[in-house]
């Protein structure tokens, strides 16, 4: 099965709901990857991948038209102001900060399919383009209980640099303890799992679990390659380490109280 569907549920779960888990996003095809890598049959990948990801109306044999990077950007959104919020907490030089829908670039979804129901401010999945290059920042929030529907009864402690069995090692990976109850996890991961479409670049990803156990995560990613980019992968991610933590820390990602 394509990773065109795996993106799909980067970016839409349903019609009507929350299109963004973030934690869950870019590790759903990075896990299926991985599995096929490892030598999971095709069977096993095909029911993890139609269990998971889903878009009303848009079926997994459905014939799409080719795209280049020619195209005028596809996906775009406007109107909302969250990418002006956004560029707002980044450091200068970063480059132009749009607001994107990954369902409308990658699978052509209608404004209705790839609808979003953001919790956080800032959340959102947001192309940057640097360099003649297209990256992208996707940034979710969870209060505590859609946390623990999407951990299935798990627990919230559990430590992302920890090694499990069946999963790729993320590398870099450093976890810090902050003032408050709060715990910052930041790692790098190549996205190197097989051969697919789209092919992801490396990125930086992070995690800051909250004292009240909501979570805010955050990739920061070269892009992608594929008939569909919207244009070549960044040479580095949009945000380097130091400056994907400090965006972390910033209050303006989470609710007022």
């Amino acid at each position: 099965m394509s990773d065109v569907r795996e993106l799909l549920g980067w970016a839409a779960e349903d019609a009507g709901r929350p299109v963004i888990s973030t934690e869950a996003v870019y590790a759903k095809a990075a896990r299926v990857r991985w599995r096929r890598r490892a030598g999971i049959s095709a069977a096993a990948v095909c029911a993890v991948a139609a269990g998971a990801f889903v878009v009303p109306g848009l079926s997994a044999g459905q014939k799409q038209s080719p795209r280049t990077s020619s195209v005028a950007a596809p996906g775009k959104l406007g109107g909302s102001g969250r990418a002006e919020k956004l560029a707002a907490l980044l450091p200068a030089g970063v480059g132009r900060v749009e607001q994107v829908s990954l369902a409308a670039i990658i699978k052509h979804a209608t404004p209705v399919q790839a609808k979003e129901h953001l919790y956080g401010p800032v959340d959102g999945q947001f192309a940057v383009r640097r360099d003649g290059g297209v990256g992208y920042l996707v940034i979710g929030l969870m209060n505590a209980k859609t946390v623990d529907k999407k951990l299935g009864g798990g627990s919230r402690d559990t430590d992302p640099c920890a090694a499990l069995p069946g999963e790729p090692h993320r590398t870099d990976c450093v976890r810090e303890e902050l003032p408050g109850g709060r715990v910052l996890t930041l790692w790098s991961d190549s996205m190197d799992y097989g051969d697919g479409t789209p092919q992801w670049g490396p990125e930086l990803a992070g995690r800051l679990s909250l004292p009240d156990g909501g979570q805010l995560a955050v990739r920061d990613s070269t892009g992608f390659e594929a008939d569909t980019a919207q244009g070549p992968l960044l040479k580095a991610p949009p945000l380097t380490r130091a400056q994907l933590r400090t965006l972390m820390l910033s209050p303006e990602l989470l609710r007022k109280k």
